[in-house]
Order: C-alpha cells, then structure tokens, then sequence
C-alpha cells in the first residue's frame, strides 16, 4: 500500500519506522530539517510531490494544533478513493472536518504519546478506534495495534472526548495543580520525585496540546468532582477525623481494584 505521512515528529517517524516495512512510504514535513531522521522511506519537501505518489491512506501525524490545516493543505494532491486519517489526542473539529471533506476517513488515537510511553515496548499501552471510520481504514489501523500488543477499543467520537475527560483531564489537572505549589526540595522522598518526574514530563508537552485537553467539554464535570474530594480530604485531616480518614482510605482503594 502507498502511505503518505504527514508530519516528522515523534509519532509520525514512530509510523514510518513501522510501516516502511512492508509498505511504501512518503513523509512530508513543512521543516525539511525534520526529514533527515527519516530513513527507509520516500522524503518529500514538497506537497506537489504527492501528486505523483497517489496515495491510498494518508495518516495525518502534524500536532494537534496543526491537524486541520495539515489536511487542507494536503487534500487538494489526494485521489478521490485516498483514505484519509488522524491520530490526534483531541478530536475537536474532526468529526465536522470528515463529514464534508469528501473522502473515506478512519480516525484513531494511540493512547501511548511519546512523553511517558517506551515506544519499543507498547504492550501495556492502549488505542481507541473511532467507530464512525471507513471499515477498511479500521481494519488496517486494528492490525497494526494488534500487532504492537496494544489494548484496543472502539468508541464514538463522543464516548472519544468523554473517556479522555475522564482519563487525561484528572491526571493532567492533578498534576498541574501539584506542580503550581511546588517549593524546591534538598532531600525530596521517593512519592515526591515520581510526581515531580511526572509534573516535568507534563510540562514538556505543547501548550496548546494541554489547553485543547483540558478545554474537551466534559473536562469541567470532572474538575468538580476533584475538587469535591478534596474538599472532603482537606475536612477530614482539619477534624483529625481517624474514622472519616480510614473510610477514605477504604474507598481509595476500592477504586484501584
């Protein structure tokens, strides 16, 4: 199959390492620099270079600041029967961009971003497949995660931006909250530089990557929750309350089972 990658970062390098094997592959970055870590693979500098390669599957890998201007940019090069996809973390715009772009779409998203997972040993990560998605662009992105081990489900592009409310919104706004407080520590304990490792590899992310997260419509419902619990935390230890604490406790640990 003729893939086109767009974009040369992290992810879409990580996709051209693994599909150049049994693939044909292009990548096109607008920072030409990128492209001499690409190896195994067609390197195109310019979008008119994607004419002639008449790709099947495109796999849109710009940052998600960038994934809809990427894909306009990139349509007008495309065959009509190309299928185009994405793999960003937030959605926003998405579901409205493919319902009139003309084209067969699948969208994904790689729950393994570059920041904390090894990409050379995925089998703890996990993947979400967009339900609305062209079934053949489906079965191609479940055959590659199979492959990688990845836990893989398919949800709607809803029940996308609801379960990353819950599962990156609460980490995310914990974190940021632990590192607005944070005082330099001589001797920091074993908790502290883990939360502190976590807190820099947050940190290091693109500022608008965090913003659009954490601007997802179901993030505000969950920051109340946090912020109840904390509340009833913070009553706890002012009380002294050693009953109240070990049933906070208690139900702490239901929750990690």
């Amino acid at each position: 199959m003729k893939i086109m990658i767009l974009g040369a970062g992290k992810m879409g390098s990580f996709f051209a390492d693994l599909l150049s094997g049994d693939h044909d592959v292009a990548v096109y970055d607008h920072n030409p620099e990128k492209l001499k870590f690409t190896f195994g693979v067609r390197r195109f500098a310019s979008l008119d270079e994607i004419d002639e390669f008449a790709p099947q599957l495109l796999i849109n890998a710009a940052t998600v600041r960038y994934t809809l201007d990427a894909f306009a940019q990139a349509l007008p090069h495309l065959p009509e029967n190309c299928i185009i996809s994405d793999i960003a973390s937030v959605k926003t715009g998405l579901p409205e961009f493919y319902a009139t772009c003309g084209h067969p779409f699948v969208s994904t998203h790689p729950m393994f971003g570059p920041t904390f997972a090894s990409l050379s040993n995925l089998s703890n990560e996990n993947a979400i497949i967009i339900a609305e998605g062209d079934h053949l662009g489906k079965v191609f992105f479940r055959d590659i995660y199979t492959r990688l081990g990845l836990h893989i489900e398919e949800y709607t592009f809803v029940k996308h931006d609801e379960t990353i409310a819950y599962s990156l919104s609460i980490p995310f706004a914990s974190t940021l909250v632990f590192g607005s407080i944070m005082q330099h520590q001589d001797a920091p304990g074993t908790t502290f530089k883990r939360h502190l490792a976590i807190a820099h590899g947050l940190m290091s992310e693109d500022d608008y990557l965090l913003s659009e997260i954490l601007f997802n419509p179901n993030t505000p419902s969950q920051l109340e929750r946090i912020g109840r619990r904390l509340e009833e935390l913070r009553s706890i230890v002012e009380c002294r309350d050693t009953d109240a604490m070990r049933a906070f406790l208690a139900s702490v640990r239901s929750n990690l089972r």
